[in-house]
Formats: C-alpha cells, sequence, structure tokens
C-alpha cells in the first residue's frame, strides 16, 4: 500500500514513520510519502494560503496550491488521478473514522491525504480534487497532521505483518470479532495488588471461560 501526505509539515511525520509497526509495514513493501505543498506553490515567496472570501479571521489553503502539489506527484489529469486512487481530504465536515472505515481504507493500493492548515482547504479542493473526505473527532484541530497520522496509524496496523501478532488487529475495540464493542480488560502481573485483583478467570487457564468471559467483558462495555 502507498499512502501520500500533502502537508506543511513533513517533518512532523518523522516520529510517526520511526513507530515499530509503521517500520514493519515499511520493510514489507508498503509505503509512506511526504509532500510539501510550499514546494510546488505557483505563487511567490512560498505562499500557499489567503484570506477568506466574505470575510473572516483565518486564512485558507489555496485550490491552486493543492492543484499544484498534486499535479507535480500525479500529473495534470485529474480524472486518472482520482480513477486510481484514494484522495481524501481531512475535513471536520468528513465522513467519521470507525473501524469499518479503517478497514475499508486498508484494503486499498494508494491513499492520499490532504492536510489543511488554518481555517483549513478552498472547497473546491473537495469538490474537484479529491473523492473523499474523512474526519476524526466533532472538535477543532490547528492542521490536518494529527489526523493524517491518526488515519495512516489505524490503516497500517490493519495490514498483515504490522503487528507483532496476526490475530492483534482481529480482535480489539470496535472489531467485528467483538461486534463493534469496544475490547475486553487487560490485567497482567502481579496478580493482587494492594488487594486488587485480577478477575480469577483469567487465571484459570480455561480458555474456552475465559474467552466466555472477555466477550461478556467487550459487550458490557458497550452496554448490551
Amino acid at each position: 500500500m502507498q499512502i501520500d501526505v500533502f502537508t506543511l509539515f513533513p517533518e512532523w511525520f518523522d516520529w510517526f514513520v520511526g513507530q515499530r509497526h509503521v517500520r514493519n509495514a515499511l520493510r514489507r513493501g508498503h509505503d509512506v510519502r511526504l509532500f510539501n505543498y510550499r514546494d510546488t506553490t505557483p505563487l511567490t515567496a512560498g505562499q500557499v494560503d489567503d484570506t477568506p472570501y466574505g470575510g473572516g479571521a483565518g486564512m485558507v489553503i489555496r485550490v491552486d496550491v493543492v492543484d499544484a502539489a498534486l499535479q507535480a506527484v500525479y500529473g495534470a489529469d485529474v480524472d486518472a488521478t482520482l480513477g486510481t486512487r484514494r484522495v481524501a481530504v481531512l475535513a471536520a465536515a468528513g465522513r467519521r473514522l470507525d473501524d469499518a472505515i479503517d478497514s475499508e481504507l486498508a484494503g486499498l493500493e494508494r491513499l492520499t491525504l490532504l492536510c489543511g492548515r488554518y481555517e483549513g482547504i478552498d472547497e473546491r479542493v473537495a469538490e474537484h480534487l479529491a473523492n473523499d473526505s474523512i474526519s476524526i473527532g466533532p472538535y477543532v484541530l490547528s492542521g490536518g497532521e494529527l489526523a493524517a497520522m491518526v488515519v495512516a496509524d489505524a490503516v497500517l496496523r490493519k495490514l498483515p505483518g504490522s503487528l507483532g501478532h496476526e490475530d492483534s488487529a482481529l480482535e480489539e475495540s470496535f472489531s467485528t470479532r467483538l461486534e463493534g464493542a469496544p475490547e475486553y480488560p487487560h490485567y497482567t502481573r502481579p496478580a493482587s495488588y494492594r488487594g486488587w485483583d485480577v478477575p480469577e478467570v483469567l487465571l484459570s487457564g480455561h480458555h474456552a471461560e475465559v474467552e466466555r468471559w472477555r466477550r461478556q467483558a467487550a459487550l458490557k462495555r458497550r452496554g448490551t
């Protein structure tokens, strides 16, 4: 899988690509590429934004800036680009990220994430240069970089070989195996600490009972 991120701050992703599961994915042939809007902006002095029409505070990343960046990487044919890869704007109004969308994106060969900054990106980017829009939650961030890391992290960890154990991405919070429920509680040594004891069933060695307890605990967390 190839994940491309367009941003004003590619250096912020140095930490992200150094994470173990990301390194595992890269070693297995997947790729995370980073592109800076300023490197291809058609404006002078590295300008990438402008004031919003209609007035208001803040600045908006220009459509011609994003278009130039995409053309520099993928070529001038927008239809061809959108026909061969998912191009997603990271925006509060986008589809709310969940496990189903993670799995959908993990099944793609090519994913592009467009990071906004300031007041966001000119709406014509979402209307004409992208074919998806994703939100990571009902709150406002200063830019799309953190959101891009969240999306990329959620997607990459679903790829075979990224995690240490093949079942790690199958039985976790909101997965199909747990019927969309949050993951069950986890405990480790010591078995008793300050009078706080690990549930006895987890110490029993009875795998069927442990599995039953975990399923019930997960459903209880969901409130069912």
